[in-house]
């Protein structure tokens, strides 16, 4: 069963991912949840079950999850760990009715951005919520850029790509001419190749570019 709970915008903090999952077998308190963050403008959709929200989970919008441990068929440690798998960088606030200290731990090892015991303080939640929806932003735009940097790759030839992971090692022009049984000259013009296609003002700005994005040579 699925209960949505739209708004049309969102502001302040969380305005910059503007969208909160909130996956409870208890169809009450997720009404009650989706209120409470509809009142400060907060976008909601909830979820009664695991397969409903997989189901609708858009890994390309900037979103956090407020998460149950404890449900029927997948229960919320599953459905992180499934989220997980598939490299989601959607970030959790576990809760939970029957929490203890192993439990809040385990939940934050895993990378939960934080766990509250139900009932829950509504300003905690609210202030949770907050941060998982900042740091959904900070996530997003982190992968955005590393797909404009991958699109930028993508424009390199097979032999451009080798001469750059060898700039990237460090070799200068006249080892990598030894190397590859080329003349310096071809290597400086295919630097320059690599320049122009990638619209980067020089190899290091690029370089620079790749490992901000966790690009090493291995990924070029």
């Amino acid at each position: 069963m699925t209960v949505n709970s739209p708004l049309s915008s969102s502001t302040g903090r969380t305005g910059a991912a503007g969208h909160v999952y909130v996956l409870d077998d208890d169809e009450q308190l997720c009404q009650s949840l989706a209120w409470l963050l509809e009142s400060v403008h907060i976008h909601t959709e909830c979820f009664t079950d695991a397969d409903s929200f997989l189901a609708a989970f858009d890994p390309d919008r900037p979103a956090c999850l407020v998460l149950d441990v404890r449900m029927p068929h997948m229960g919320g440690f599953q459905v992180q760990e499934f989220l997980k798998a598939r490299s989601a960088v959607l970030p959790v606030v576990f809760v939970s009715a029957h929490g203890d200290i192993r439990m809040s731990v385990r939940a934050l090892q895993q990378g939960a951005v934080d766990f509250l015991e139900k009932p829950y303080d509504p300003q905690h939640m609210l202030e949770a919520v907050q941060n998982a929806l900042a740091l959904a932003g900070e996530r997003y735009a982190e992968q955005a850029d590393q797909r404009a940097v991958r699109s930028r790759l993508a424009t390199l030839s097979p032999r451009e790509r080798e001469i750059l992971r060898l700039v990237m090692a460090g070799r200068p022009s006249k080892s990598i001419a030894r190397d590859l049984n080329i003349s310096v000259k071809t290597v400086d013009v295919h630097r320059a190749r690599i320049r122009e296609k990638t619209a980067a003002e020089s190899l290091g700005a690029l370089i620079g570019d790749l490992l901000r994005c966790g690009l090493g040579q291995s990924e070029v």
